[in-house]
C-alpha cells in the first residue's frame, strides 16, 4: 500500500548548522507516526517544511505520491495539512472563536457572521469534548486551554494529515485523555498523522511506527513501536545509554535560609508557608490547578501579595517586585517560556547576560562587550546549549535549548541565593533533562536553595531532597524523600473521594512517565 505522506531525501541547511541531512520516511493513513528525538535533533524543523514555514533546500515532500512544495502555512492548510507546533500559533487579542476560524469567519452578505461563527465553534468544542467559552479571550486563558484550542482548530480545519508537536506538554491527565481519543479517532477515519512528544508512554499508547531522529539526521525508522523496547529507543536518540536520568546526588541540607511565612495574595487566597534550607533542592508537586506557579510568582514577586512575609538569610525582605527579588539573590524561570521567558527576537548571548548586565558596565554605562562574550560562551559550553554561535537569534533554537538559554541567565547571576524553576523540563529530551538535573545539584551543592516545580511525579520523586504537596491552592503536606513515594505523593495531591479510589501505581495516569 502507498504512503498517504512521504519524506524523500529532504535536508534544510541555517547558517551554521545543518538542522536536517536527507531524511526520508513514509506516513500511511489511517496510522500514527511517532518522532523521537533530542531538542535540536530536527524534528520540529522537518513539521515547519511540512507546514509551509520553511521551504527545503534538499529533497521532496510526496502527498498521495504527488511531488508538493508549500510556500506559506496557506498552501499547506489548501492542501489539507495541518501543524500544531509546540510553540503555539494564536493571536491572544482575539477570542477563541475567532482563532479557531482564523481566515474561515463565515460571512453574510459581506460581512462576518458572528452568531454563525460562535454557534459552529461552540458546537464543536461541546462535540470534541472541550470546556472552554468561544468567547473568552487567548490572552485570558491558561496555556493548557491555550494549547486545546490549537488542538481543536487543527481538527476544525478538516485535514487530511495532521501533526502534533509535543501537543500534552500544557495538558492537565483530562485533557490529555480527550486528546488521545481524537487521536485515535482520527487514525480510524484514516488520517496520517506525526506525532512528536518526549513522553514515551504516550508514544507506546498511541504510534503504530516512528523514526528516531539525532543532529538533523535519521538513525532508524521501526514499522512496529510496540515490539521495541524503551531503552533501546532512548539509547538510539541519544547516542548513548542513559540507565537513570535522576541520578540523584545526596547532600546534607544545611541551616533554614529562606523562611515564608503565611503568603497569600489575589491569586491564592490560602496562606502558604514553608522553609528551604541550605543546598537544599525542595520539590513542589500537584496536579494542573493546585496553585503551584501562583504560589512562586507571589515568593519572587511577580504578583503582590495580600499578606504574609518572607525571609532570606534571616532579614526580611521587602514586597519590592522582580528587580528587588534578583537584587537580593532570588530568581524565577517561568513555566510560560515564550510568553514570559525569553527575548525572542535577541541573541543568544543577549538573553544570557540580561540579568547580570548591570554588573558588566563600564562607568555604568558602556557595556563590556568581551566580558559578555565570554559569559555567553561559558555557559553555552556548560548547558551544551546546542546554537551555531552566540549571535544566533534565540527564536530559531529549539525550545529545550531556549529552556537551558533560561537557566543560563540565572546561572550567570554571582549574587545568586534562591532559584526557583518552574516545570524547568517541559517540552526537553531525555538527555537534556539529565544535564539539567546536573546542573540543579551543583547549584544546590553550592549552598543555593532550589525550588522545582513539577506536574511529574516521577522527576519529583527522582531528584528532590523534600516535596511540599499542593491540592485546591494550599499546602496538603510536606513528605522528606524518604517517606515519599507514589502513594503518599497522590494521596495528598488527589481530592479525598479519588485518593480512596485511585489506583496508586507506576501505570496511574498523574504519575505515567517515560523513565
Amino acid at each position: 500500500m502507498p504512503a498517504y505522506l512521504e519524506f524523500d531525501q529532504v535536508s534544510k541547511i541555517f547558517p551554521g548548522v545543518t538542522a536536517l541531512n536527507k531524511v526520508s520516511f513514509s506516513v500511511q493513513a489511517g496510522s500514527v507516526h511517532g518522532l523521537l528525538g533530542e531538542n535540536g535533533a530536527g524534528k520540529s524543523t522537518l513539521l515547519k517544511i511540512l507546514g509551509g514555514q520553511y521551504r527545503p533546500d534538499g529533497g521532496r515532500m510526496l502527498v498521495q505520491g504527488h511531488h508538493c512544495q508549500f510556500s506559506s502555512a496557506r498552501d499547506a492548510i489548501a492542501a489539507g495539512v495541518a501543524v500544531i507546533h509546540q510553540e503555539l500559533q494564536y493571536v491572544p487579542e482575539l477570542t477563541v472563536t475567532e482563532n479557531i476560524l482564523l481566515g474561515r469567519m463565515p460571512g453574510r452578505f459581506g460581512f462576518v457572521d458572528r452568531n454563525k461563527a460562535r454557534s459552529i465553534v461552540a458546537e464543536r468544542l461541546t462535540e470534541i469534548g472541550v470546556d472552554i467559552d468561544p468567547d473568552a479571550r487567548l490572552a485570558d486563558l491558561s496555556i493548557a486551554q491555550r494549547q486545546m484550542v490549537e488542538i481543536c482548530k487543527a481538527v476544525m480545519q478538516d485535514a487530511k494529515i495532521i501533526a502534533f508537536d509535543e501537543p500534552t506538554s500544557s495538558l492537565s491527565h483530562t485533557e490529555s485523555t480527550i486528546l488521545f481519543r481524537l487521536v485515535r479517532e482520527l487514525r480510524r477515519t484514516g488520517h496520517a498523522l506525526i506525532y512528536i512528544s518526549h513522553r514515551l508512554e504516550e508514544l507506546y499508547e498511541l504510534c503504530d511506527s516512528c523514526t528516531i531522529f539525532r543532529d538533523g539526521c535519521k538513525i532508524v525508522t521501526h514499522p512496529a513501536m510496540a515490539s521495541v523496547p524503551r531503552e533501546r529507543l532512548i539509547s538510539e536518540m541519544v547516542g548513548r545509554e542513559v540507565n537513570d536520568i535522576y541520578a540523584y546526588r545526596a547532600r546534607t541540607p544545611g541551616k533554614d535560609r529562606l523562611v515564608v511565612s503565611s503568603l497569600a495574595g489575589r491569586t491564592l487566597t490560602n496562606s502558604a508557608s514553608f522553609t528551604v534550607r541550605e543546598g537544599e533542592v525542595l520539590g513542589f508537586f500537584g496536579l494542573v490547578g493546585a496553585g503551584r506557579t501562583e504560589l512562586m510568582r507571589l515568593l519572587y514577586g511577580a504578583d503582590p501579595r495580600s499578606s504574609g512575609s518572607v525571609q532570606l538569610d534571616g532579614k526580611l525582605l521587602p514586597e519590592s517586585g522582580p528587580p528587588g527579588s534578583i537584587e537580593q539573590g532570588m530568581v524565577f524561570c517561568p513555566e510560560d517560556r515564550k510568553e514570559q521567558g525569553i527575548l525572542a527576537q535577541a541573541s543568544v548571548a543577549e538573553n544570557i547576560n540580561i540579568s547580570c548586565r548591570r554588573k558588566n558596565l563600564r562607568a555604568g554605562l558602556f557595556l563590556r562587550h568581551r566580558m559578555e562574550a565570554a559569559i555567553a560562551d561559558r555557559f553555552i559550553a556548560r548547558l551544551r546549549i546546542k546554537t551555531p554561535h552566540r549571535t544566533q537569534e534565540l527564536r530559531l533554537l529549539s525550545g529545550g535549548n531556549q529552556q537551558k538559554v533560561i537557566l543560563a541567565r540565572w546561572l550567570a547571576e554571582a549574587n545568586l541565593k534562591v532559584l526557583i524553576l518552574d516545570e524547568p523540563t517541559r517540552g526537553i529530551d531525555v538527555g537534556a533533562k539529565n544535564e539539567i538535573y546536573r546542573i540543579i545539584y551543583e547549584v544546590a551543592e553550592s549552598g543555593c536553595c532550589v525550588i522545582v516545580v513539577s506536574s511529574e511525579l516521577p522527576e519529583v520523586l527522582g531528584i528532590a531532597d523534600r516535596i511540599v504537596v499542593m491540592r485546591d491552592g494550599q499546602i496538603a503536606g510536606t513528605l522528606n524523600r524518604e517517606q515519599a513515594d507514589e502513594n503518599s505523593v497522590l494521596s495528598l495531591a488527589l481530592p479525598d473521594a479519588a485518593a480512596s479510589t485511585a489506583p496508586l501505581n507506576n501505570t496511574h495516569p498523574a504519575i505515567r512517565r517515560f523513565v
